[in-house]
């Protein structure tokens, strides 16, 4: 990893430092640490104000501030408009990406009717199937399973043992973490009065653009219509997103986050671990659910929401205060 001068970081993230610290000589950044942890010749940030103290005694060289943060500190501070924003712009300053090369391992099975751009990476073990298009600079990694009639779009990225059933469809820089599957068939069945007969699963999984999907997280296809993950989304591991469901753009989730089939998330929502959401429900845009709220019907737009049933955030924490006294309640009611 090679030294950047603290010049190009300051110019990078847009921050200011004093004049004069910068005309005494540019400094050399090896890589970017915690407060606790960098060295005499690393960066560090100040993301969470928990932290504030370790600014105080951090080794670091520099460290990325809040705009107005006035603490002594024998490093030298570079403020800036979001502190964590720019140390993921620093981060990927140190830790490019690799492009793809065109590489393409021996033991790889690739259809004769599929089409790959030249540069199109495929790792040891990956199946490609029929008529599957890859557009310039994607990177398959080993052991992948891409089905029939797949199209995926230009600098996505596969991780080892991904996924993607047949007919679906990714966009351009789409990331898929290592046993995510996308376009499994959606949980449908019909009882006959003495067994649940299997509804054929047509629709399809369609990622749009700078999507990334977690690690062992599963997208069903649809049943009819396609399941569709906007522009942008951000998925966690281990999240299940069931057939027909439409995620709006911008919105993240969580790890273990469950919808059920047929439901709308509007965009820019937040969903935080493991919260769940009831079928045919429609959620407003900018919705924030709490970590393991239930949601069982629809939600307004903008809404904070928390518990289950999910209410209304401030509502939820009277619930929390009443139910910890309900003992004493009950207590007192018996005397």
């Amino acid at each position: 990893m090679n030294p950047i001068s603290l010049t190009r970081i300051v110019e990078l993230v847009g921050g200011t430092i004093e004049s004069a610290v910068l005309d005494s000589g540019d400094s050399e950044i090896t890589g970017i640490n915690t407060l606790a942890a960098a060295g005499g010749s690393e960066l560090a940030f100040l993301a969470n104000q928990k932290y504030l103290n370790e600014l105080e005694t951090t080794r670091a060289a520099a460290v990325l501030v809040a705009q107005g943060t006035e603490v002594k500190s024998a490093s030298l501070l570079i403020h800036v408009a979001d502190p964590y924003l720019a140390f993921a712009q620093v981060q990927r300053l140190f830790y490019p990406e690799s492009k793809a090369s065109g590489c393409r391992h021996q033991s790889a099975v690739i259809s004769e009717s599929a089409r790959l751009a030249d540069d199109v990476d495929v790792g040891a073990n990956a199946v490609i199937g029929d008529d599957v298009v890859v557009a310039a600079g994607s990177r398959i990694g080993p052991g992948c399973i891409i089905g029939d009639r797949v199209t995926i779009g230009s600098g996505c990225l596969l991780h080892a043992g991904a996924i993607i059933a047949h007919d679906c469809m990714l966009g351009n820089e789409v990331y898929l973490q290592s046993g995510a599957v996308i376009g499994s068939d959606g949980f449908g069945y019909a009882w006959s009065g003495s067994q649940h007969v299997k509804i054929p699963q047509v629709g399809r999984v369609i990622l749009e653009d700078d999507v990334e999907i977690g690690a062992n997280t599963t997208i069903d296809r649809g049943a009819i219509e396609d399941t569709v993950i906007e522009r942008g989304v951000k998925l966690d591991n281990q999240i299940q997103i069931a057939h027909n469901v439409r995620i709006g753009a911008m919105s993240v989730m969580a790890s273990q986050v469950g919808i059920s089939g047929s439901t709308e998330i509007g965009r820019g929502c937040q969903f935080g671990g493991q919260a769940g959401v009831a079928g045919h429900l429609q959620i407003g845009d900018g919705v924030r659910l709490a970590a393991k709220s239930g949601v069982m019907s629809d939600l307004e737009a903008g809404g904070v929401y928390a518990g289950a049933p999910a209410m209304p955030h401030r509502l939820w924490l009277k619930v929390s205060a009443l139910t910890l006294k309900l003992p004493e309640l009950w207590k007192s009611r018996s005397r």
